[in-house]
């Protein structure tokens, strides 16, 4: 038999084979070790910098430090708006492993309410968990040193101290300084809009009225930011780096604290309750603006009633916000700025400049109206003065000392809606004061084109006569009346309002310039003199002479009395059978000394009744200002 070699042949093709898979596999290792060191290169050396930052996210945090707020003096240096400190109590879910039983152990431990809780709960459904969410706004003494006891106890909490702003006065400076309140989600678009968010990183509250939102960013300050290392964790190793904000600029307010608080004190009468039957403190609905009007810095500023600031500051309840939003009496509005009431007389003073400048009358024009007047050759309705058989011969400056209206509707027809209207702007009727803070209303000074917008009417002459006392479409805010009456006062020099005096740079309050308005041109210095001697007379024989006898000074004012709603013909007003809400507004303006003023008043009174009433608030002011001055008036 011949010899098989077939096993021979497997043997070396097995051989064969086995080569291959070993070579096989080598090549798949050194294209895997290839894999690895490529991957290793791209992790380490080409994507090095990309990789560490976000492992430096994981391990590093950058913690915003919010800046203390700058505070708000009044011109003396007494301190308004305040920061005091207060500590919150902050859980971050995601550090917490069984929120729940956490929230009840707190609960039970700091005595909170089920309220409370549920309000927590909410928040924390609207909240990244990684972020903190405040339990508690304003810790107590005991509360804290509870909690410092058992903190060990409680993963994920902590107590965090922080500044909160405090209004030391409270509802007698709220609508001078505002308030601020907590951010919310409309703040935070408007800071996004404004590319101020990331400066506002770390900040708990923002400006939401008055001063405090004004001069917002001057009264915030830059924030700064530590840089921490964190562990798994999440608890703070070290800190690698901290820059320090930048606080808050302080200023200083024309606004004179004891002035202040004498003028809020003026719209306060004593007033029996229906239901306890106690005489008890009641607070009348107007306003007061005082002036200084040599450059109109006001110095007390009242809208009455009011509320206090501080229940804004860390989130007013529902209860409270509802109330104050249904109180008859409208506690959030700012009168001085916001409230509109038809002029009334205050106006004749401006009127008559305009129309003696307009040669619609001269000085020694005179007229002589039975008690009524109508508009030339018609049948129109009788337009009536306040004494019936009238006042006789009556000339510019006894208008204005006795208030009379048949010579101011004889001079608002002569004139037309046109110059009047024009006249009135440029004493700052119909467009804002200037004044800064944002809650200004323009009122109304009505035109042609006002009516036929708002009516879709033409303007009647009829619509002009009620114009020339004040009244009709005519509607102003005590600032504006204010800002007129400082017209006169300065003879046509139109200063801009402010409540700012001077804001902290380098360690010294540096006084701040507000620029005037143009001045009233085309005009005499007669003109000017025979408004301000008619306002005399208003005061020493005139509609407001009971109220001044003895006065110590030379001063000029006028008595305003603005219709709430109008009387049909023949009807005579009688306060005494018209409910107080329906009652006239008495207003006054007033400034002393006469020759060189110093001091400028105008106070409304809603529902009041006659002008006259608010002239004892004029009076008054007039006298804590130049009789024994209580507040010092250098002209700087």
């Amino acid at each position: 038999m011949s010899k098989q070699k077939t096993p021979f042949r497997n043997h070396q093709f097995e051989t064969s084979l086995f080569n291959q898979r070993v070579i096989v596999a080598f090549l798949f290792m050194l294209v895997a070790i290839g894999g690895l060191v490529f991957n290793l290169y791209h992790l380490q050396v080409r994507n090095h910098d990309r990789y560490q930052v976000r492992s430096n996210r994981n391990r590093i945090k950058i913690i915003p430090v919010a800046p203390n707020r700058g505070l708000i003096y009044d011109r003396n240096g007494v301190v308004l708006a305040q920061n005091i400190p207060v500590s919150t109590l902050e859980l971050t879910p995601a550090k917490i492993d069984d929120i729940n039983a956490t929230l009840t152990s707190l609960q039970k431990l700091l005595n909170l309410s089920d309220h409370d809780i549920a309000k927590f709960k909410k928040l924390m459904h609207r909240t990244r968990s990684t972020k903190p969410i405040t339990l508690i706004e304003q810790m107590s003494e005991v509360q804290i040193a509870k909690f410092s006891v058992n903190q060990f106890h409680y993963n994920g909490t902590n107590i965090n101290a922080y500044l909160e702003r405090y209004y030391p006065y409270g509802e007698s400076l709220t609508h001078v300084l505002g308030y601020v309140g907590k951010i919310n989600d409309r703040d935070i678009r408007t800071l996004k809009k404004d590319n101020r968010y990331t400066n506002y990183e770390g900040t708990h509250a923002i400006g939401k009225l008055g001063i405090e939102l004004y001069y917002e960013s001057t009264l915030h300050g830059k924030s700064g930011y530590q840089k921490v290392e964190i562990n798994s964790h999440g608890r703070i190793v070290r800190t690698l780096d901290y820059v320090a904000p930048i606080p808050g600029k302080d200023i200083k307010l024309n606004i004179d604290l004891g002035l202040q608080l004498y003028a809020y004190n003026q719209l306060k009468i004593k007033k029996e309750n229906p239901i306890t039957h106690k005489m008890e403190d009641y607070h009348r609905r107007g306003s007061i603006v005082v002036l200084d009007p040599r450059d109109d810095s006001v110095l007390a500023m009242v809208s009455s009633p009011s509320y206090d600031p501080n229940l804004f500051v860390h989130g007013i309840s529902s209860k409270h916000y509802n109330a104050l939003l249904n109180n008859p009496d409208l506690p959030l509005l700012n009168r001085t700025t916001l409230g509109i009431y038809p002029p009334g007389s205050t106006v004749k003073p401006q009127i008559a400049v305009a129309a003696l400048s307009e040669k619609v009358i001269t000085p020694n024009t005179t007229t002589n109206f039975p008690g009524w007047w109508r508009i030339p050759h018609s049948k129109s309705r009788k337009f009536r003065d306040d004494i019936r058989w009238g006042h006789g011969e009556v000339n510019v400056v006894k208008a204005i000392e006795k208030s009379v209206d048949t010579f101011f509707y004889q001079v608002a027809y002569d004139m037309g809606i046109d110059r009047l209207s024009t006249w009135m702007n440029k004493f700052g009727y119909g467009k804002p004061s200037g004044i800064d803070i944002r809650e200004e209303s323009p009122a109304n000074m009505p035109t042609r084109d006002w009516k036929h917008s708002n009516y879709h009417q033409a303007w009647y002459k009829g619509d002009t006569i009620p114009v020339g006392i004040g009244q009709g479409y005519w509607t102003a805010t005590p600032m504006q009346i204010a800002k007129a009456t400082a017209v006169i006062a300065d003879e046509g020099i139109v200063h801009r309002p402010h409540l700012l005096k001077s804001v902290m740079e380098d360690g010294k309050f540096k006084p701040i310039i507000f620029k005037d308005f143009p001045k009233v041109n085309h005009t005499k210095k007669q003109y000017w003199n025979l408004a301000k001697e008619g306002m005399h007379r208003v005061i020493v024989s005139g509609t407001a002479r009971k109220l001044f006898q003895n006065l110590a000074y030379k001063a000029g004012g006028k008595t305003g009395t603005s219709q709430v709603f109008g009387l049909d013909k023949g009807e005579e007003y009688n306060s005494e059978d018209v409910a107080e809400h329906l009652r006239d507004h008495a207003l006054f303006t007033s400034f002393a000394p006469l020759d060189k003023p110093k001091v400028l008043v105008a106070a409304v009174l809603e529902n009041a009744g006659w002008g006259k009433y608010a002239a004892p608030i004029g009076r008054n002011i007039m006298d804590y200002v130049l009789i024994n001055p209580k507040i010092s008036l250098d002209h700087t």
